[in-house]
């Protein structure tokens, strides 16, 4: 089995106990590894803080991704206490509602560029970020979903966004490979999140998953931390730029 003790890992996403990100914490947690985790501002503090102090996290931190600042100050406090990085888990999305629910075709310039920067760009500057924290190679993660690569109804404007989320994820594999820094997308399936809720109608979206996946079974936020525990893991360091399928199957069906 695969040992992540001793290993540092920051978390960036954890909104509540449903998040994805969460479920990541708790698995690179359980093999072994330090933590860093993050909460998006003062309102998602009292969400975030006592789950990280349950997983021991020795760097509990805001970070708005759209604040250089932050992501300044929040790298400073990981080159201090650990000196390295071995691990980064993005999973950070946003668009506004009337982009998501409208048509992609009437999603407003600034919006789109809204949805980009925050879900997308945002990944790339913390790579940018990690990248001088692991000399000797890490793994760099984000989350996708499988409105990158076909309509999902009400999906919207998140498709176009994830589609490219996948894109930069290939380029930064690419890219970053020679230095030994893995690259991934993390594909669930429907789930429930907070991220997810705000999709019109996504319980009927659930349902249909469960009912359709070969296993019947919806993934959960501990399906996608075991998945990514091992990602993080020496033993796959030889796996790059994949987008990674967590779906009971779902995704293979026309």
């Amino acid at each position: 089995m695969f040992d992540l003790t001793g290993h540092k890992a920051l978390v960036v996403g954890v909104a509540n106990d449903q998040s994805i990100a969460y479920g990541c914490a708790k698995a690179f947690r359980a093999q072994g590894a330090d933590l860093a985790i993050t909460y998006a501002n003062e309102k998602a503090e009292p969400f975030v803080r006592p789950l990280a102090e349950a997983l021991e996290a020795e760097i509990i931190a805001p970070l708005n991704v759209r604040e250089e600042g932050e992501l300044d100050d929040l790298f400073s406090r990981i080159a201090e206490r650990w000196g390295r990085l071995d691990t980064l888990l993005h999973s950070v999305a946003f668009s506004n509602k009337e982009d998501l629910h409208g048509r992609v075709v009437d999603c407003s310039a600034e919006g789109f560029a809204l949805a980009m920067d925050v879900s997308v760009h945002s990944f790339l500057r913390l790579i940018r970020k990690a990248e001088p924290l692991m000399p000797e190679g890490g793994t760099c993660m984000t989350v996708s979903f499988m409105g990158a690569q076909r309509v999902v109804d009400r999906y919207g404007l998140m498709g176009p966004v994830k589609a490219a989320l996948e894109s930069a994820t290939r380029y930064a594999a690419a890219e970053l490979g020679p230095k030994g820094i893995s690259v991934h997308a993390l594909s669930p399936g429907p789930l429930m999140t907070r991220a997810a809720s705000g999709i019109a109608e996504f319980d009927a979206l659930l349902n249909d998953a469960a009912e359709r996946a070969p296993t019947h079974q919806l993934a959960t936020i501990d399906d996608v931390g075991a998945y990514a525990a091992f990602l993080a893991s020496r033993e796959a360091f030889n796996v790059t730029g994949g987008i990674h399928p967590i779906d009971g199957g779902y995704s293979i069906l026309g």
